[in-house]
């Protein structure tokens, strides 16, 4: 049995968040993901997530390629959550692209899906006003 894990914060989720999701999944037989907190999020980004962790929990929750979603606090304990979770495969976009190399037995980088993401939506709904 293999299993992957990938860590993201999937704040107003998105058609992106989703493919990359089932693309994870289809490396292996269970995907877990680890969940950036709140506070992780706004020391990461510099802002507050527009969705509470527990919201974007139960988003991730409710997909049926995610098997099991844990918070993540800290960019500095990825490989500690690797571990812990005896993951064999470490997932990232691939804007990390070389970042986790040491991390697991076997990091695949996917591509992002072109022109969407979280903060190019923020954006946009921010000049609609």
């Amino acid at each position: 049995m293999k299993i992957v894990i990938t860590f993201g914060t999937f704040d107003m989720f998105h058609y992106g968040h989703l493919k990359i999701l089932e693309r994870a999944k289809e490396l292996g037989d269970i995907l877990i993901v680890g969940l950036s907190s709140d506070e992780l999020n706004i020391k990461k980004k510099n802002r507050k997530p527009v969705f509470s962790f527990n919201e974007r929990k139960s988003i991730l929750e409710g997909l049926k390629c995610v098997d099991y979603v844990f918070k993540e606090e800290s960019l500095e304990l990825k490989h500690e959550y690797v571990r812990t979770y005896k993951a064999d495969i470490l997932v990232m976009g691939d804007d990390w692209k070389d970042k986790f190399n040491e991390y697991a037995e076997e990091v695949v980088y996917l591509e992002r899906t072109p022109e969407i993401s979280t903060t190019y939506y923020i954006k946009m709904l921010s000049n609609n006003k």
